[in-house]
């Protein structure tokens, strides 16, 4: 595995950040099970016993990454959402530079833990705030359900990372690949992405039916914890 980090290169990142970055590129390749502190400690260029002084363990490792990526992730989404209407989608898919985040992601997602499970945690929440910046700025309708559509919309796009490898085999498009933003073949995918979410399959009147038969949950009497 080529190191993220060349020892040849001046690099002015915090020892700390350098670590974080070559761990998210050896969990995308290695998965969780396989990534051990001296695999990254190999491709950070510093010891292992350094891996474990600045994280304390590989479950601090491992936090540290999905705090990173869910931070990158809002900020990009937040800097989309305040764009409004004239947000170039194309030009931000170019320019998006998050190398092996969406790779590392598809890999972590299958993991059955606690850890997993607190980060989409925390990436609905985010996701219901720059949703709602959505709404503000005028890119986005309204919605009687906040939370529900935040949380739908990221477990959408979430599971289409860890079915990745089928998306590429189907469309010709791998979302995991660091340059798929800058792929002409993106358009297979964001093309009926966005014909879904922009203008919807449903007729009005079948909309209707189910708005309906499935009121949001908080008119139902739900709670939102």
């Amino acid at each position: 595995m080529r190191s993220i980090v060349s020892r040849s290169e001046i690099d002015d990142r915090t020892t700390r950040a350098r670590i974080r970055d070559a761990a998210i590129a050896t969990f995308a390749e290695q998965g969780v099970a396989r990534t051990t502190a001296r695999k990254v400690a190999a491709a950070a260029g510093v010891s292992a016993g350094l891996v474990i002084h600045h994280f304390g363990s590989m479950d601090g490792l491992r936090a540290a990454c999905d705090e990173h990526i869910a931070a990158v992730i809002r900020h990009q989404k937040e800097e989309a959402m305040t764009a409004g209407p004239t947000f170039d989608v194309l030009a931000a898919l170019r320019e998006g530079d998050t190398g092996p985040m969406a790779a590392y992601l598809a890999r972590i997602l299958v993991d059955d833990s606690p850890a997993v499970g607190k980060l989409v945690d925390d990436l609905i929440a985010d996701a219901e705030g720059y949703l709602r910046q959505g709404v503000e700025a005028g890119m986005l309708k309204p919605t009687e359900d906040p939370q529900g559509r935040a949380a739908v919309l990221a477990i959408w796009s979430l599971g289409a990372l860890v079915l990745h490898r089928h998306l590429d085999r189907i469309l010709g498009i791998d979302l995991a690949d660091p340059n798929a933003g800058s792929d002409p073949a993106i358009g297979a995918y964001i093309g009926p992405a966005y014909e879904i979410l922009g203008e919807g399959i449903f007729t009005e009147a079948f909309t209707q039916q189910l708005r309906d038969a499935f009121p949001p949950a908080t008119d139902a009497g739900a709670t939102t914890p």
